[in-house]
């Protein structure tokens, strides 16, 4: 199904040699403090999803430090640039725990980096969550007791989408373009499985690099084959440009444009004649607490636009869901230990920025309703206030039904030999 296929062991024992350069003791902390670390990216493709978490992780944070803190400490944030490189994250998050001396990391906007960093957490005895991390790997193969998701994963986005591509879609010919990482492999192979487009031969891909800056020659790959339906397994910037290039090529008029997660700061990035049209998946957009009347919801975009001029994205909710899932969870541990507060978040159900959602216990999946959508007409958009309303709703599910259940999640963590029950930390003796 995937392309990697490590053990979890192997990888703990080789990030061990990697970073054993750094020292394993924090520097002494302020007790007043506990430091939060944010490994997200500040720059390269995917910077304005970073900036978005920056800026709702700080709205978070002043939240709670005016509600008095987590258990009587201060919150300060610690940032740090994973310029989404999986290895410039896994030193980043080694410093942040030895260093800093954070009980917990958030952060992502790529697989690979939530993958890495997660690693580290495991590895350290901490926590990681992932803000925005939508390979199936992030809590299936490389699923441990140390790392929870928070948003969902390229299963959801395919099982929302996939009763209106087969019935609008079915039989047509598909083309895949597909990030060359976890993120890209997984949201393919799951979108495949759901539209009965497995055959590769029949239904190509071409793979591209992440930080791509043309992607002509795939879509003339596409052309040639005579797609119906184009798959972009694409992201950030790397979405951005491959939509405005395909608009310009004329692609549009030829085939239906599919792009699996979407987010409004990239459709603003593509622009509205671009996006026109185009159908993806998404966890949260700003509108969805308007439209169903979530108050939590509401006032938090209220105030991020009050602040920032514009509304937020998934991206930011992710993140300001976070820190107040974990203030809660240390609370309810009545401490910072590690094991205590996951014990606390397993399986327990919250209210965020919509309905209610639960951290599953086998897997740590924020099991939550998402949507299917479809980008509006440019001249509707071009209307609305910061240009921010491009989708339409058109499918809902409840979580029960798009999360992977566990039968499958635990074939495929036998299939690549990973255990049934989520990894621990296990200090050596």
């Amino acid at each position: 199904m995937n392309k990697l296929f490590s053990s979890l062991p192997v990888l703990v024992f080789l990030i061990a040699l990697m970073t054993c350069g750094f020292t394993s003791e924090s520097v002494a902390a302020d007790p007043a403090i506990v430091k939060i670390g944010l490994n997200y990216p500040e720059t390269g493709p995917y910077a304005k999803q970073g900036l978005d978490q920056k800026r709702a992780a700080e709205l978070a944070v002043e939240e709670i430090n005016a509600a008095g803190g987590i258990l009587g400490k201060k919150v300060q944030l610690v940032l740090r640039d994973t310029k989404s490189n999986a290895k410039i994250a896994r030193g980043n998050a080694t410093e942040l725990y030895d260093v800093e001396g954070v009980p917990m990391i958030l952060g992502g906007s790529s697989s690979a980096v939530a993958i890495a960093t997660g690693e580290v957490a495991l590895l350290k005895d901490k926590l990681f969550f992932a803000t925005l991390s939508y390979s199936t790997e992030t809590t299936g193969e490389y699923g441990h007791r140390h790392i929870f998701r928070e948003c969902f994963d390229a299963y959801f986005a395919g099982k929302v989408m996939a009763n209106y591509l087969n019935k609008n879609f079915k039989g047509r010919k598909y083309f895949y373009i597909t990030a060359n990482y976890t993120w890209g492999w997984t949201t393919e192979s799951v979108l495949r499985s759901f539209t009965d487009t497995k055959d590769m031969v029949k239904y190509p891909e071409v793979l591209t690099n992440l930080g791509a800056t043309d992607f002509k020659e795939a879509l003339l790959e596409a052309k040639a084959a005579g797609a119906e339906v184009l798959v972009l397994s694409l992201f950030g910037r790397d979405m951005e440009i491959a939509v405005k290039q395909a608009d310009e090529m004329g692609l549009k008029n030829r085939m239906q444009i599919i792009v699996p997660q979407m987010n409004e700061d990239m459709a603003q990035g593509a622009g509205p004649e671009a996006m026109e049209g185009i159908i993806g998946a998404t966890p949260w957009m700003w509108s969805i607490p308007f439209a169903y009347k979530y108050p939590r919801g509401i006032a938090f975009v209220n105030k991020f636009e009050e602040r920032f001029k514009r509304y937020p994205t998934t991206s930011g909710a992710s993140a300001y869901v976070i820190m107040h899932e974990y203030k809660a969870a240390v609370e309810l541990a009545k401490t910072f230990n590690t094991k205590a507060v996951i014990t606390a978040l397993e399986g327990r159900k919250y209210i965020g920025l919509k309905d209610e959602q639960q951290w599953r216990k086998f897997d740590h999946q924020s099991v939550q309703t998402v949507y299917a959508v479809k980008v509006k007409p440019a001249a509707e958009v071009k209307k609305s206030k910061y240009q921010m309303d491009y989708f339409d709703i058109i499918a809902t599910m409840k979580g029960d039904e798009a999360a992977v259940d566990f039968t499958e999640w635990s074939e495929i963590r036998e299939m690549v030999n990973m255990k049934v029950e989520l990894e621990e930390y296990a200090p050596s003796k």
